[in-house]
């Protein structure tokens, strides 16, 4: 079924990706450079990440959009949350709750399919449609320069959303990985750790990928932490 108007949805979260999402740094490097730019007398401020870029919800209002569960979640050591997120599948699925809550809550205007949801959908044709838990989504959180998701990855996603989307849902939300790092210097009262979640908006027939951006979050906990990232991903609300 082909969608009005999609030509133009994708347009608007294509733009933006090719201005400047997509010039992301690779993740773990930004702790070694501020040490050997502190080192060197240089000023952390270069060190910067990128903005959150908002969610294109205005483009895909009415639309069917698939929410996939998150499948790569971890956390420096130091920050010594072993308790709180090392049971994996427990603390995979609360991430799942706390942003598929949020989406909802805070983009209504959009038709989200929830990792739990397709994977009912998954259930009902075994054999035909991917475990959504078990698909490789954490690549996209390395695949920084993708600019279409490569196989099986690709046919798999185009496979569930056939299945799960009575409306036949084009696009598909990705949380491709959750990492959790220590706030290197806080300010005195400051939170000590930061969620960077990145999140990939991708077309399903076609593959490309048309968005893509890390939220962040403090917090002194994961779940506060991860919170106020993904509000980031919604701004102008409180």
């Amino acid at each position: 079924m082909k969608i009005p108007g999609a030509a133009t949805i994708l347009r608007a979260v294509i733009n933006p990706l090719k201005n400047k999402y997509l010039r992301a740094r690779p993740l773990g490097v930004a702790g070694a450079a501020l040490a050997a730019l502190l080192a060197c007398g240089g000023k952390p401020k270069d060190l910067t990440p990128e903005p959150t870029a908002p969610l294109p919800t205005a483009g895909l209002a009415a639309q069917q959009v698939g929410v996939l569960p998150l499948t790569l979640l971890a956390a420096d050591d130091s920050l010594h949350w072993e308790k709180t997120l090392g049971q994996r599948r427990a603390a995979l699925a609360k991430a799942d709750s706390v942003v598929g809550a949020l989406l909802v809550a805070r983009a209504p205007e959009v038709s989200w399919l929830l990792p739990d949801e397709l994977r009912r959908a998954a259930r009902r044709a075994p054999g035909i449609a991917p475990d959504p838990d078990q698909m490789g989504t954490a690549i996209l959180l390395r695949g920084g320069k993708l600019e279409v998701v490569p196989d099986p990855l690709r046919s798999e996603l185009r496979t569930l959303a056939a299945i799960a989307g009575s409306g036949g849902g084009r696009y598909a939300l990705i949380p491709a990985g959750l990492i959790y790092r220590r706030t290197v210097v806080p300010p005195a009262g400051a939170p000590f750790a930061t969620a960077e979640l990145t999140v990939v908006m991708v077309d399903v027939r076609t593959g490309r990928i048309g968005f893509r951006t890390v939220a962040r979050g403090e917090g002194d906990d994961p779940w506060t932490a991860l919170t106020r990232a993904v509000k980031r991903l919604t701004p102008g609300l409180p």
